[in-house]
């Protein structure tokens, strides 16, 4: 029977889902739900000392849809309202009454060594599972030279990381940006500089649209907006090379985070290198709940490819992966077209022939290929509405 269970850092978890830093994790009471739902941890939403002042504005979401399905997400939102006090109280208060759940204090603090060590010190009395290090809000704290800010630079990020581990007792994660042309390059900055593991990714820097009549870009704040952090289903691509591109030069452990709505997001993850994942968005737009198909869909997952637990699908897609120069160049597949579901609407005719090949007619009431124009490029069965073709 395969298990739910992984250890990473000799923290236990007893599934690899944890709530990701953000608005699902900025009250006790709310965390204290979601434990009860099923979660195996949280990462808090960001602590900052005291005097770090936080004014949020409104509105401060935005949301991009199909039909009604959001598929992407944006926010302007800040650190924790909550005070030190008020965390330590709190996660006293989780710990006794779920003592097997994870906690992770994501902290933050201006670039002053004795502010991040006086918090780090702060929180080892207490009893969470580890740090993770918050280098990559994109809104609002790299105007106050925090956050994102920190996150784009090595050696602000490897500084910073040696002045926590100077004090830490807890193992320390530290959440990188995709927002960097070179994310492998920060991550080793701040392994070499003693991070324990990494969190990747934190959310993509973005405007979320522009009303075409008033010309005021979204989220909408009394006519102005600012550049806000995107996250959501549209952002796991990113997120899955990101976590990809670190595997391929790390071995720490890495928390994977960015668009996972379902089991096999979180899958997906783990096979390039992810030891557990962090969800946020999807909890924003469907509440805890999700936790429940997530947890039996992956079991069954792993049950049904006679893996043991989470620990033995993680990097498995990792050998195959390549440089371009490495791929097979020779072998060529063609589109097959299942003549029973095609409608004859001719759109693969029509862009194959203003997409480069012209390789796709209709002939005799059948769409058939031309072998000698064809490049299998694949663009048919990608925007096939039917799904009426195959490249074999």
């Amino acid at each position: 029977m395969a298990t739910l269970k992984t250890q990473v850092l000799g923290i236990c978890f007893e599934n690899p889902f944890l709530l990701a830093s953000a608005p699902p994790t900025a009250k006790i009471e709310s965390i204290d739900k979601a434990f009860s739902l099923g979660w195996g941890g949280a990462v808090f939403k960001t602590i900052t000392p005291d005097n770090l002042e936080m004014i949020e504005a409104s509105q401060r979401y935005a949301t991009w849809k199909v039909g009604s399905k959001v598929c992407g997400f944006e926010n302007i939102e800040l650190l924790s309202h909550l005070t030190v006090q008020q965390w330590l109280d709190g996660i006293k208060f989780l710990r006794q009454k779920h003592p097997t759940k994870v906690q992770i204090a994501s902290i933050m603090a201006p670039v002053v060594k004795e502010e991040w060590q006086k918090l780090v010190k702060t929180f080892n009395h207490s009893e969470i599972d580890a740090f993770e290090l918050n280098f990559s809000c994109p809104h609002g704290m790299p105007e106050k030279g925090i956050g994102m800010a920190i996150g784009t630079h090595p050696e602000i990020s490897a500084m910073i990381t040696n002045w926590v581990k100077e004090v830490a007792k807890k193992p320390v994660f530290v959440k990188l940006s995709p927002n960097v042309s070179n994310i492998v390059e920060i991550a080793k900055a701040v392994e070499e500089a003693g991070a324990d593991g990494l969190s990747a990714i934190n959310t993509v820097q973005s405007i979320m649209g522009v009303d075409l009549d008033t010309f005021e870009p979204l989220p909408n704040v009394n006519g102005k907006t600012t550049f806000g952090g995107y996250s959501g289903m549209a952002v796991k691509p990113i997120g899955l090379r990101c976590v990809a591109q670190i595997r391929q030069h790390s071995d720490l452990p890495i928390l994977g985070i960015g668009g996972i709505s379902t089991w096999q997001d979180a899958a997906e993850y783990m096979a390039v290198g992810a030891d557990v994942v962090q969800v946020c968005t999807e909890v924003m737009v469907n509440g805890y709940g999700v936790i429940g198909a997530m947890k039996k869909g992956f079991l069954d997952y792993l049950e049904r490819k006679g893996f043991n637990g989470p620990e033995d699908l993680k990097n498995k897609a990792m050998a195959h992966l390549s440089a371009h120069k490495a791929l097979d160049k020779q072998k060529q597949v063609y589109p097959h077209i299942n003549d029973e579901a095609c409608v004859k609407c001719c759109k693969c005719v029509t862009i194959c022939e203003e997409s480069e090949h012209s390789a796709l007619s209709l002939v005799d009431g059948h769409i058939v290929a031309d072998k000698n124009r064809c490049a299998g490029c694949s663009l048919c069965s990608q925007i096939c509405p039917k799904l009426a073709i195959n490249m074999k």
